[in-house]
């Protein structure tokens, strides 16, 4: 299945320990969170009984703007840099209902536990291939439970500053709920969740768009 806007662009992994003290300081990246978190709650109606999966969480932008609606939220990442900030923020900010752990598929680690919720922002785009992990997300949500997940509309690979560690350039919305169906999810329904205007290399400026793709697991 054709899902990207373009053939997979590098086969080098992106290492986002280098970025992680700087990651919070690019106040798009905030603004995205929030707006994705909004459209998340339009879409699901969060409630204080849910214990959420955020895969990919990084520094927890997305995981800590939906933590005061649920009962718990998991993050889980494989770079120890985005995690290790992450962590700081809940102590900081006393959280109790938040954690984050270390996770790397790649490696052979495994989705645990059940989850009413499962969330993902930009990251199945750093993801060679998306339908064994959708299925791996369709064996961990509950049923009755919903799978989100935000990324980008096809950017003719423009998004990135580099495209080391990018398999995808965006994806088709159409592609990507044909996906979610194979894994086993229904009641599909995509938006747009996001806008982002930053330079490209190329010179210059661009919009690009995120789009919030999301299914419900009935059995």
């Amino acid at each position: 299945m054709y899902l990207s806007g373009m053939a997979e662009v590098s086969d080098v992994k992106r290492d986002f320990n280098k970025e992680a003290a700087s990651w919070d300081k690019e106040p798009r990246r905030l603004k995205m969170a929030n707006d994705i978190a909004n459209a998340i709650s339009d879409e699901i109606k969060l409630t204080p009984t849910m214990d959420v999966l955020d895969f990919g969480c990084g520094t927890g932008l997305l995981s800590l703007n939906l933590s005061p609606f649920v009962r718990s939220v998991t993050g889980v990442d494989n770079s120890h840099g985005m995690l290790d900030a992450f962590k700081a923020k809940i102590e900081n900010q006393g959280l109790t209902n938040v954690k984050a752990e270390y996770l790397d598929l790649d490696k052979g680690d495994e989705l645990v536990g059940s989850y009413h919720l499962i969330v993902s922002s930009m990251t199945l785009h750093h993801i060679r291939e998306i339908g064994p992990l959708l299925e791996r997300f369709h064996g961990v949500t509950t049923p009755g439970g919903h799978l989100c997940i935000a990324d980008l509309d096809p950017d003719d690979g423009l998004f990135h500053d580099s495209n080391e560690g990018v398999f995808h350039s965006g994806f088709d919305r159409a592609a990507m709920s044909r996906a979610f169906i194979k894994a086993g999810f229904s009641a599909i329904r995509s938006r747009t969740a996001a806008e982002i205007i930053k330079p490209t290399p190329l010179g210059g400026t661009r919009s690009f768009t995120v789009f919030l793709v999301a299914g419900r697991k009935i059995d």
